[in-house]
């Protein structure tokens, strides 16, 4: 038995074939023995990393440890004769298992013979230690569990073309050094937004995926058709209009952990499938959401294992709270020079990064200013805050100064991490905006385009209120420090691929 095994593309294509086949005559030998090779349940398992705080626990020389059940698949095997030792994992890590032909009996040893690596099995042992001082599961009983009829990448050569490991991603998750745990710390961090939500009185809730409009963002939707209804539908785009009115209906304090879909383009920090939570709540405002959201940002970096401080994509962060917040206006005089209320000294900065100002509002034109120079240089986590109005169609404007919106936005290492606005609930102000939004269209499409219903909820009366929106994945890709969006959503999208 090897320790290791070369793949098809390190051998000639006869070797892989009569590799893969000694794992298939290896099948048939189990069935002769009895054993069926795609195993059974195999109940009372201890999760490795439980067995091992219980072997911290027992002296290396002691031979009274306690009788544990494992279960996992082989990741190193080494025939020692009448001993075999191999590395059997899950989900929570490692553990060396000793297997001997007197401790197994006759009947149990030929199915050790079929063993290879990537083999899942169960055993049943004495936990303590080997002579060379390793935690060793001395198996009195081995369960053949499932037959892996592939042979594992190999140990130097194997899986790492970053897109291959994407497509391939239970093999990733095998083998990949620190890829479970990433994933497993997302897990942690929707469970530790969940928890800081809940224990505020947020009610999760689920809006509709497919919808007649796609509203809440500026994004173009992915299009589908009903065929019994004959109608067109979208896949949403954002969470917000449905939850919204949510309050309208009296529910107070609401979020959703959802998918969303954006017809767009793919990127380090874009996938056109992603995840977003949103939350609303009644009687609240853009700074309540500053709170929540520091509250989110800290208990998830807790429940992730973050360090307070570390340096990301080049930028040394913080997650110490409370988190810096400084005026839009105020940072691009900062970081430019330019005064940001004056429409001319705006556009002439914008000329010298080479973007177009002819005919475009000024709001639009120093948003894209904003995000052309000032977004590089925000380390964060800080907020951003009081936004030109002009942008932000669904916010409220602040009281005396009608160009201000009351939004703000979490930035860390120069990505966006949060979006958060105080609610605009004015139903005619939102109607104009929606009307001046879709400028330009016509007007069928604008009527198409424009979500009625939510202007009727608003007229209804809804509340004022604060509203959040966190991207899930951002927020995992940066509490695990990857550098890439694609490493932390599980099956990201991939050009077509042909072959098995």
């Amino acid at each position: 038995m090897s320790s290791s095994s070369p793949t098809a593309t390190d051998q000639p294509s006869s070797t892989v074939a009569a590799l893969l086949q000694a794992r298939r005559d290896k099948v048939a030998k189990l069935q002769e023995l009895g054993i069926d090779p795609w195993g059974s349940r195999f109940d009372d398992v201890h999760p490795i990393e439980t067995v091992r705080k219980q072997g911290d626990s027992i002296a290396q020389d002691a031979d009274n440890g306690p009788t544990v059940r494992v279960a996992g698949r082989i990741m190193l095997l080494r025939n020692a004769g009448r001993l075999v030792f191999l590395d059997l994992v899950d989900r929570t890590g490692r553990i060396q298992v000793m297997i001997g032909k007197k401790q197994v009996g006759a009947d149990i040893w030929p199915v050790v013979g079929c063993l290879d690596l990537g083999d899942i099995i169960g055993v049943e042992g004495r936990l303590g230690y080997s002579n060379s001082g390793e935690m060793t599961i001395f198996a009195s009983s081995l369960t053949f569990l499932t037959k892996s009829l592939e042979t594992p990448p190999d140990k130097y050569h194997g899986l790492v073309d970053p897109e291959l490991r994407q497509r391939m991603r239970y093999l990733d998750l095998i083998h990949g050094e620190g890829v479970r745990d990433r994933f497993v710390a997302r897990s942690k961090i929707i469970e530790a937004i969940r928890r800081v939500l809940t224990d505020r009185g947020f009610l999760e809730v689920e809006g509709p995926t497919l919808q007649e409009t796609a509203g809440g963002a500026a994004a173009r939707p992915f299009t589908t058709h009903h065929n019994a209804l004959d109608m067109p539908l979208v896949m949403r785009i954002a969470l917000e209009l449905h939850l919204k009115r949510l309050l309208v209906g009296g529910m107070e304090r609401v979020f959703e952990l959802g998918r969303v879909y954006r017809n767009e383009g793919i990127s380090p920090r874009h996938n056109p499938e992603f995840t977003m939570m949103e939350a609303y709540e009644a009687y609240g405002d853009y700074a309540s959401m500053m709170d929540l959201t520091e509250a989110v940002l800290v208990a998830a970096a807790e429940a992730a294992g973050a360090p307070e401080t570390f340096t990301w994509m080049g930028h040394e962060v913080s997650l110490k709270p409370p988190f810096p917040r400084k005026r839009y206006d105020d940072l691009l005089a900062e970081v430019t020079g330019c005064d940001p209320l004056d429409p001319a000294s705006v556009a002439n900065e914008a000329t010298k990064h080479d973007i177009e100002t002819a005919g475009r509002h000024p709001d639009v034109i120093k948003s894209e200013l904003f995000e052309a120079t000032v977004e590089k240089t925000l380390s964060g986590p800080i907020f951003v805050i009081d936004y030109p109005a002009a942008v932000c169609p669904l916010t409220k404007r602040k009281t005396g100064s009608p160009d201000i919106a009351e939004r703000f936005e979490l930035y860390v290492a120069g990505m966006e991490l949060a979006n958060a606005y105080t609610e605009l609930n004015d139903p005619d102000l939102q109607e104009e905006l929606f009307k001046t939004q879709l400028a330009g269209l016509s007007d069928d499409e604008s009527m198409a385009r424009m979500d009625h219903d939510f202007i009727k909820s608003l007229r209804h009366g809804m509340p004022p209120a604060g509203g959040l929106g966190i991207g899930i994945d951002r927020l995992v890709m940066f509490l695990t420090q990857a550098s890439s969006i694609r490493d932390i959503i599980l099956f990201p999208i991939h050009r077509p691929h042909s072959g098995g």
